[in-house]
């Protein structure tokens, strides 16, 4: 188990190289000159000239570069993205073009935001979720079984921008109610759990409800391959009482595909959370993403999605280890 952590640790760095790279070319193609854009139209040539001095932005933007004019590559010391990786490793992401801040200090103040989205977001999917599906499973063909399907299905068309355009629509019409955040901005749990709980719960729905009919769907199919099996008639044929079967026998060993489902949605719920928190005016690293690709702003762009990807391969490193405390079978050399 120890090897294979350090292994998956290890393949961690050429995963972010490459997120890196693929993120800076990417971000280089669109057309525009970000040193334009953030100068505006009253700029001379000596100020835009200095603005790209400030931020690096005059350099080569890989180490090596070409021309038609100059055939052979050429390596250069010092280029945009060496610059970038090389002030990464030592732990500064970079200044954003937009607030003139460090974007370190920006995402110290959003993370905390982010994460608490999704955490709710996924105790508010596996509450929903998994019960559903275990009740659709230990009672098939009924009418909470093709409810229970039929809603899933509608949850996963529909998209979590309208949905949250509706909610908001809908307390503001129906209600008179709107989220606190769009009055008072952000508080903090320590401060007022009440009010806290308030701004996440909606936004957190709305990301969670898609997830949950794809929990309940999937709990629904493990559980009736489960409850299938000769364990389970075993158990049943002792006289055990149905919730013992059900939840201690048959869910324990049909959850393993639901985590692993889960580890992979966090990518999903990243990219979410870069719409419901700019629809529920949540300022976390979601909204913060946004913004900063509207307003060209490399180096947010850059160091956000080295974290998203960073969080993703750690979620599933997560799951894989899970399986070997749900399943003592499975053992990783």
């Amino acid at each position: 188990m120890r090897d294979y952590i350090i292994r998956r640790l290890l393949l961690l760095v050429p995963i972010m190289l490459g997120v890196a790279l693929l993120t800076f070319l990417a971000y280089r193609i669109i057309p525009g000159d970000a040193a334009i854009l953030h100068c505006q139209l009253e700029c001379t040539e000596e100020t835009l000239n200095a603005l790209r001095h400030e931020f690096g932005l005059d350099k080569p933007p890989l180490p090596i570069s070409g021309s038609h004019d100059a055939p052979f590559v050429e390596f250069h010391k010092h280029s945009q993205f060496g610059d970038w990786l090389a002030d990464v490793l030592r732990g500064d992401l970079g200044t954003s073009l937009t607030y003139r801040t460090a974007v370190t200090d920006e995402l110290g103040r959003r993370v905390p935001i982010t994460v608490e989205l999704l955490l709710m977001t996924v105790i508010l999917a596996l509450v929903l979720g998994v019960p559903l599906g275990v009740l659709s499973a230990i009672r098939p063909a009924t009418p909470i079984d093709w409810l229970s399907r039929v809603t899933s299905v509608f949850f996963l068309s529909l998209p979590s921008f309208y949905l949250g355009i509706l909610m908001i629509f809908a307390g503001v019409v129906w209600f008179s109610w709107t989220p606190p955040q769009f009055g008072r901005g952000y508080v903090a749990f320590y401060d007022d759990p009440w009010v806290n709980l308030q701004q996440f719960f909606f936004p957190a729905l709305v990301l969670a409800l898609a997830e949950s009919a794809v929990l309940m769907r999937l709990t629904r199919s493990a559980m009736l391959e489960v409850l299938r099996n000769d364990y389970i008639r075993t158990a049943w044929s002792k006289g055990l009482r149905e919730r013992t079967v059900v939840w201690r026998h048959a869910l324990k060993n049909a959850i393993i595909p639901i985590v692993t489902v889960i580890g992979l949605q966090i990518g999903g719920l990243l990219g979410g959370a870069v719409i419901v928190e700019s629809l529920y005016n949540l300022n976390g690293m979601g909204k913060y993403t946004l913004e900063a690709i509207i307003r060209r702003d490399l180096f947010v762009v850059q160091s956000v999605t080295l974290l998203f990807a960073a969080s993703y391969v750690l979620a599933n490193l997560c799951v894989d280890l899970t399986y070997a405390w749900l399943d003592p079978r499975i053992r990783y050399a």
